[in-house]
Protein backbone atom coordinates (compact mmCIF):
# COMPACT_ATOMS: atom_id res chain seq x y z
CA UNK A 1 0.00 0.00 0.00
CA UNK A 2 1.11 3.54 -0.75
CA UNK A 3 2.44 5.45 2.25
CA UNK A 4 -0.34 8.04 2.32
CA UNK A 5 0.71 9.38 5.70
CA UNK A 6 4.21 10.13 4.45
CA UNK A 7 2.83 11.92 1.38
CA UNK A 8 0.47 13.97 3.52
CA UNK A 9 3.22 14.79 6.01
CA UNK A 10 5.15 16.51 3.22
CA UNK A 11 2.21 18.76 2.32
CA UNK A 12 2.69 22.28 3.69
CA UNK A 13 -0.98 22.38 4.68
CA UNK A 14 -0.42 19.48 7.04
CA UNK A 15 2.83 20.89 8.40
CA UNK A 16 1.23 24.26 9.16
CA UNK A 17 -2.18 23.10 10.39
CA UNK A 18 -1.74 19.91 12.40
CA UNK A 19 0.11 20.30 15.69
CA UNK A 20 -0.73 18.12 18.68
CA UNK A 21 -4.49 17.81 18.34
CA UNK A 22 -5.91 17.19 21.84
CA UNK A 23 -9.20 15.74 20.53
CA UNK A 24 -11.28 18.38 22.31
CA UNK A 25 -13.97 18.45 19.61
CA UNK A 26 -14.28 22.23 19.36
CA UNK A 27 -13.81 22.05 15.58
CA UNK A 28 -16.80 19.72 15.28
CA UNK A 29 -18.88 21.91 17.57
CA UNK A 30 -18.32 25.00 15.41
CA UNK A 31 -18.52 23.21 12.02
CA UNK A 32 -21.56 24.16 9.87
CA UNK A 33 -21.25 20.93 7.84
CA UNK A 34 -21.55 18.87 11.03
CA UNK A 35 -25.06 20.30 11.38
CA UNK A 36 -26.15 18.57 8.18
CA UNK A 37 -23.94 15.53 7.71
CA UNK A 38 -22.68 12.67 9.83
CA UNK A 39 -19.36 14.42 9.88
CA UNK A 40 -16.72 15.26 12.47
CA UNK A 41 -13.59 17.26 11.59
CA UNK A 42 -12.09 15.99 14.85
CA UNK A 43 -12.28 12.38 13.64
CA UNK A 44 -10.54 13.29 10.40
CA UNK A 45 -7.71 15.04 12.23
CA UNK A 46 -7.26 12.14 14.63
CA UNK A 47 -7.20 9.69 11.71
CA UNK A 48 -4.47 11.63 9.89
CA UNK A 49 -2.53 12.10 13.10
CA UNK A 50 -2.63 8.34 13.77
CA UNK A 51 -0.55 7.63 10.65
CA UNK A 52 -2.73 4.58 9.90
CA UNK A 53 -2.46 4.22 6.12
CA UNK A 54 -5.48 1.95 5.80
CA UNK A 55 -7.73 4.42 7.61
CA UNK A 56 -6.28 7.34 5.65
CA UNK A 57 -6.96 5.45 2.41
CA UNK A 58 -10.55 4.91 3.53
CA UNK A 59 -10.83 8.67 4.06
CA UNK A 60 -9.45 9.36 0.58
CA UNK A 61 -12.09 7.04 -0.88
CA UNK A 62 -14.97 8.40 1.18
CA UNK A 63 -17.65 11.07 0.87
CA UNK A 64 -16.47 12.46 4.21
CA UNK A 65 -13.69 14.72 2.94
CA UNK A 66 -16.08 16.37 0.48
CA UNK A 67 -18.57 17.52 3.13
CA UNK A 68 -16.32 20.36 4.30
CA UNK A 69 -17.38 23.78 3.02
CA UNK A 70 -13.85 25.21 3.49
CA UNK A 71 -15.20 28.07 5.64
CA UNK A 72 -12.28 27.57 8.08
CA UNK A 73 -14.47 28.25 11.14
CA UNK A 74 -12.51 25.42 12.77
CA UNK A 75 -9.33 27.51 12.63
CA UNK A 76 -10.90 30.31 14.65
CA UNK A 77 -11.71 28.09 17.64
CA UNK A 78 -8.96 25.47 17.86
CA UNK A 79 -6.98 25.94 21.11
CA UNK A 80 -3.90 24.49 19.36
CA UNK A 81 -4.24 26.70 16.25
CA UNK A 82 -4.88 23.66 14.05
CA UNK A 83 -7.01 24.03 10.94
CA UNK A 84 -8.93 20.87 10.06
CA UNK A 85 -10.26 22.62 6.95
CA UNK A 86 -6.75 22.84 5.50
CA UNK A 87 -6.02 19.25 6.48
CA UNK A 88 -9.11 18.25 4.54
CA UNK A 89 -7.91 20.36 1.61
CA UNK A 90 -4.68 18.33 1.58
CA UNK A 91 -6.67 15.08 1.73
CA UNK A 92 -8.81 16.17 -1.22
CA UNK A 93 -5.71 17.00 -3.25
CA UNK A 94 -4.20 13.59 -2.53
CA UNK A 95 -7.49 11.88 -3.38
CA UNK A 96 -7.56 13.70 -6.73
CA UNK A 97 -3.92 12.88 -7.50
CA UNK A 98 -4.31 9.19 -6.73
CA UNK A 99 -7.70 8.83 -8.42
CA UNK A 100 -9.33 7.60 -5.21
CA UNK A 101 -11.93 10.38 -5.43
CA UNK A 102 -13.95 8.31 -7.92
CA UNK A 103 -14.60 5.70 -5.21
CA UNK A 104 -17.20 7.97 -3.55
CA UNK A 105 -20.39 9.60 -4.74
CA UNK A 106 -19.35 13.09 -3.65
CA UNK A 107 -15.85 12.58 -4.99
CA UNK A 108 -17.11 11.66 -8.45
CA UNK A 109 -18.73 15.07 -8.64
CA UNK A 110 -15.26 16.62 -8.96
CA UNK A 111 -15.50 16.17 -12.73
CA UNK A 112 -18.39 18.63 -12.79
CA UNK A 113 -16.37 21.18 -10.79
CA UNK A 114 -13.45 20.66 -13.16
CA UNK A 115 -15.67 21.21 -16.21
CA UNK A 116 -17.35 24.29 -14.76
CA UNK A 117 -15.18 26.24 -12.32
CA UNK A 118 -11.85 24.94 -13.68
CA UNK A 119 -12.88 25.54 -17.28
CA UNK A 120 -14.27 28.99 -16.49
CA UNK A 121 -11.07 30.18 -14.81
CA UNK A 122 -8.91 29.14 -17.74
CA UNK A 123 -11.24 30.32 -20.51
CA UNK A 124 -12.71 33.56 -19.14
CA UNK A 125 -10.84 34.30 -15.90
CA UNK A 126 -13.83 33.88 -13.58
CA UNK A 127 -14.78 31.00 -11.28
CA UNK A 128 -18.42 31.61 -12.11
CA UNK A 129 -19.93 34.05 -14.58
CA UNK A 130 -23.56 35.00 -15.35
CA UNK A 131 -23.16 33.96 -18.98
CA UNK A 132 -22.38 30.39 -17.90
CA UNK A 133 -25.12 29.77 -15.36
CA UNK A 134 -27.69 28.55 -17.83
CA UNK A 135 -31.15 28.13 -16.23
CA UNK A 136 -31.65 24.85 -18.09
CA UNK A 137 -28.64 23.41 -16.25
CA UNK A 138 -29.37 25.25 -12.98
CA UNK A 139 -33.15 25.08 -12.40
CA UNK A 140 -32.52 25.57 -8.68
CA UNK A 141 -31.81 29.24 -9.41
CA UNK A 142 -35.50 29.81 -10.04
CA UNK A 143 -37.55 32.12 -12.29
CA UNK A 144 -35.90 35.37 -11.15
CA UNK A 145 -32.50 34.11 -12.29
CA UNK A 146 -33.99 32.94 -15.58
CA UNK A 147 -35.17 36.48 -16.24
CA UNK A 148 -31.78 37.95 -15.27
CA UNK A 149 -29.98 35.45 -17.50
CA UNK A 150 -32.17 36.28 -20.48
CA UNK A 151 -31.71 40.04 -19.93
CA UNK A 152 -28.22 39.97 -18.45
CA UNK A 153 -26.58 42.64 -20.61
CA UNK A 154 -29.25 45.23 -19.85
CA UNK A 155 -29.58 44.11 -16.23
CA UNK A 156 -25.89 44.39 -15.36
CA UNK A 157 -25.54 47.63 -17.30
CA UNK A 158 -28.31 49.08 -15.10
CA UNK A 159 -26.16 48.22 -12.07
CA UNK A 160 -23.12 49.98 -13.51
CA UNK A 161 -21.23 46.82 -14.41
CA UNK A 162 -18.92 46.75 -17.41
CA UNK A 163 -20.42 43.44 -18.52
CA UNK A 164 -18.13 41.53 -20.93
CA UNK A 165 -16.56 44.76 -22.21
CA UNK A 166 -12.94 45.90 -22.32
CA UNK A 167 -11.60 48.12 -19.58
CA UNK A 168 -12.16 48.28 -15.83
CA UNK A 169 -15.27 47.44 -13.90
CA UNK A 170 -17.33 44.58 -12.53
CA UNK A 171 -17.77 41.58 -14.86
CA UNK A 172 -15.37 43.15 -17.36
CA UNK A 173 -13.82 41.06 -20.10
CA UNK A 174 -10.50 39.64 -18.92
CA UNK A 175 -7.74 40.49 -21.45
CA UNK A 176 -6.07 37.64 -23.33
CA UNK A 177 -2.71 38.55 -21.81
CA UNK A 178 -4.10 38.05 -18.32
CA UNK A 179 -5.69 34.75 -19.33
CA UNK A 180 -2.30 33.62 -20.63
CA UNK A 181 -0.77 34.48 -17.24
CA UNK A 182 -3.47 32.50 -15.43
CA UNK A 183 -2.80 29.48 -17.63
CA UNK A 184 0.94 29.80 -16.99
CA UNK A 185 0.33 29.84 -13.23
CA UNK A 186 -1.81 26.71 -13.53
CA UNK A 187 0.89 24.98 -15.55
CA UNK A 188 3.76 25.88 -13.21
CA UNK A 189 1.86 25.00 -10.03
CA UNK A 190 0.52 21.70 -11.34
CA UNK A 191 -3.05 22.91 -11.71
CA UNK A 192 -3.35 21.81 -15.34
CA UNK A 193 -1.97 18.37 -14.48
CA UNK A 194 -4.47 18.03 -11.63
CA UNK A 195 -7.42 18.96 -13.87
CA UNK A 196 -6.23 16.44 -16.47
CA UNK A 197 -5.93 13.85 -13.70
CA UNK A 198 -9.54 14.40 -12.63
CA UNK A 199 -10.62 13.98 -16.25
CA UNK A 200 -8.54 10.82 -16.72
CA UNK A 201 -9.78 8.99 -13.64
CA UNK A 202 -13.35 10.11 -14.24
CA UNK A 203 -13.29 8.64 -17.75
CA UNK A 204 -11.88 5.38 -16.40
CA UNK A 205 -14.65 5.26 -13.80
CA UNK A 206 -17.30 5.98 -16.43
CA UNK A 207 -16.07 2.98 -18.43
CA UNK A 208 -16.09 0.80 -15.31
CA UNK A 209 -19.71 1.77 -14.71
CA UNK A 210 -20.67 0.75 -18.23
CA UNK A 211 -20.84 4.11 -20.00
CA UNK A 212 -19.94 3.74 -23.65
CA UNK A 213 -17.78 5.99 -25.83
CA UNK A 214 -19.61 9.25 -26.38
CA UNK A 215 -21.56 8.97 -23.11
CA UNK A 216 -19.15 10.87 -20.87
CA UNK A 217 -21.44 13.90 -20.69
CA UNK A 218 -24.21 11.59 -19.52
CA UNK A 219 -21.88 10.23 -16.83
CA UNK A 220 -21.18 13.78 -15.62
CA UNK A 221 -24.88 14.61 -15.45
CA UNK A 222 -25.61 11.35 -13.63
CA UNK A 223 -22.95 11.84 -10.94
CA UNK A 224 -24.40 15.26 -10.13
CA UNK A 225 -27.81 13.71 -9.59
CA UNK A 226 -26.53 10.78 -7.49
Amino acid sequence: MEDYFKILSEDVRIKDNLTACINCGVCTAICPAAEYYEYEPRTIVVTVQSGDNQKIKELLESDTIWYCGQCMSCKTRCPRQNCPGMIISALRYLSQKTGLFVKSKKGRQQIYIKNSVGKNILEIGYCMHPSRINPDEHPEQGPVWEWIYQNREEFYASLGANYEKDGAGTLRKIPNGVLDEIKSIFEVTGGIELLENIEKYSRIKAQELGYKNGEFDKYINDVIEE
